[in-house]
């Protein structure tokens, strides 16, 4: 990477850079919260049902994960602000999609566009600042953007709850907020954010990967949301049974590939692979309550968007407090202890949530789940992303990094489309108060169950100490929608970045 620049942190042009790219990446952050608070709403105000609902979800979902490390690649190769205000630009004009979508369906399909810029926007807003500041302000920007982004999403779902309490079409405005923000970080990226390209970044673009993983995702999912409410017809199980063969595809695809954009060499490292598979479930666990959270708060406890908004902020103030503390603490007596005891403690947490109901308050009913689940969570996050860093080769933390946030994203996906309907919260269901909380506690408890396996899977797998120092500054931010986001590229190297 010769000749990047090397900004100060206190420069002029320093202080544009961060501000772009925390706006940037606080975009696709905004959209990963700011939703959930919205779907009864919009589903009131397109007549959508709760399939339709659970597909806004994951339209935006499913292309980020299947195009993440894509995005990352591009980035490298062609230039990472080019990349970067290409996917700030295509993410506002499918915004403005949703916005003034007429229908259920088209909102859906303005959602995956939506998906497809933050795969672009979000790898190249943490690799720019490893590229352009010096060795000495990398760190510094590190923790400002990762915290700067914590607080763009603590403030989604309560921004959301306001905005789509302004009238019954409120709800586009959780989209239309994103049209100054992205003007303000194209403005910011063409004045302070120089070029900079990973010149060791050689061979082909991995397409075929991206799509079979996207295929392959699409297929699945959809079988998965749409079988339980009708049955499994035969054609659900063929598309379910092809998604899957496709997903194997990709697997081997990624396996023969000379250049993967998920390198399977990293799985061979047995706490890599016992890491992911703790963010997989923590995460799954994690998003499945997340996005029907808000939805039983609104149709069954009478709460406000903006008070069902603002419920979920001791989650991220917990988060925000705790979470650099307990990574500190793992790194002086090892990961092993608090990603044993966080995911236990974090699905209590959850399944305290049962005493949400139709008179929920939420003093005594809400807030007390909500501080146990973020005590867990906070004390999980941290030493779980330090044990996926330290079990890379320094070479490839970026993309281990990367791979950690796309697993935690599917997980996410997947739990949106599967939870509900093992929960029994079916269409018809959610037309139901009653019926809707009782799903609702159902899902809960599910979710908690599948929270602390993810303990259980921690002290049976993770080993204590961390094998080796993490290589690679780790981003602290509160992990609501996924771990720290990631940059795909390797870290920059300053002998060859000066």
């Amino acid at each position: 990477m010769a000749g990047a620049p090397e900004l100060t942190l206190r420069s002029t042009r320093g202080r544009g850079v961060l501000a772009a790219t925390i706006l940037g990446s606080g975009l696709a952050q905004l959209d990963g919260t700011v939703v959930n608070v919205a779907l009864p709403r919009i589903g009131r105000n397109l007549g959508a049902g709760f399939t339709a609902l659970q597909w806004t979800v994951n339209a935006y979902t499913l292309t980020l994960a299947g195009l993440l490390l894509l995005g990352g690649s591009l980035g490298d190769r062609l230039g990472r602000r080019r990349i970067f205000v290409l996917g700030v630009v295509w993410f506002t004009v499918a915004s403005a999609g949703c916005a003034l979508a007429p229908s259920a369906g088209l909102l859906i399909a303005m959602r995956a566009l939506q998906g497809v810029g933050a795969a672009l926007l979000t790898p190249g807003s943490l690799a720019i600042l490893e590229a352009v500041f010096r060795r000495e302000d990398r760190a510094a920007a590190v923790g400002s953007w990762s915290g700067l982004g914590g607080v763009a999403t603590a403030i989604g779902p309560v921004l959301g709850g306001v905005l789509v309490g302004v009238a019954p079409w409120g709800w586009r405005l959780v989209f239309l907020i994103n049209l100054p923000l992205a003007a303000v970080v194209v403005f910011l990226s063409a004045r302070y954010v120089p070029e900079t390209r990973d010149d060791e970044a050689t061979g082909r673009l991995d397409v075929t990967g991206a799509v079979l993983a996207a295929v392959g995702l699409a297929l699945t999912v959809y079988a998965l949301t749409e079988g339980p409410q009708r049955h499994w017809p035969a054609a659900l199980i063929t598309c379910l049974v092809v998604g899957l063969l496709v997903l194997a595809g990709f697997l081997v695809a990624e396996a023969r590939g000379h250049a993967p954009m998920m390198p399977l060499s990293l799985f061979r490292d047995r706490e890599f692979s016992a890491a992911n598979l703790v963010t997989f479930v923590v995460y799954a666990a994690l998003s499945g309550a997340l996005f029907l959270i808000p939805v039983q708060l609104q149709r069954v406890s009478g709460f406000t968007p903006v008070a069902a908004g603002s419920a979920l902020l001791p989650i991220t103030a917990v988060m925000l407090l705790l979470s650099a503390r307990m990574g500190r603490l793992a790194t002086r007596i090892g990961p092993r202890l608090p990603m044993t005891v966080g995911p236990i403690v974090a699905g209590t947490g959850l399944a305290l949530l049962v005493r949400v109901g139709p008179r929920a308050s939420y003093l005594t009913d809400l807030v007390p789940a909500l501080l146990v689940f973020a005590l867990g969570l906070s004390a999980t996050v941290a030493p779980l992303t330090a044990t996926v860093l330290a079990a890379a080769p320094a070479r490839q933390v970026g993309v281990a990094s990367a791979v950690n946030n796309d697993i935690a994203r599917v997980a996410g996906l997947l739990a949106v489309a599967v939870l509900p309907g093992l929960a029994g919260i079916t269409p018809t269901a959610y037309d139901h108060p009653a019926l809707l909380s009782t799903g609702f506690h159902h899902a809960v408890l599910i979710a908690g169950g599948l929270c602390a396996l993810g303990g259980v899977l921690s002290f049976l797998l993770i080993r204590n100490p961390l094998a080796e120092p993490a290589a690679h500054p780790v981003a602290h931010h509160c992990a609501v929608c996924a771990p720290p986001a990631p940059s795909a590229s390797p870290p920059v190297d300053p002998v060859r970045a000066g």
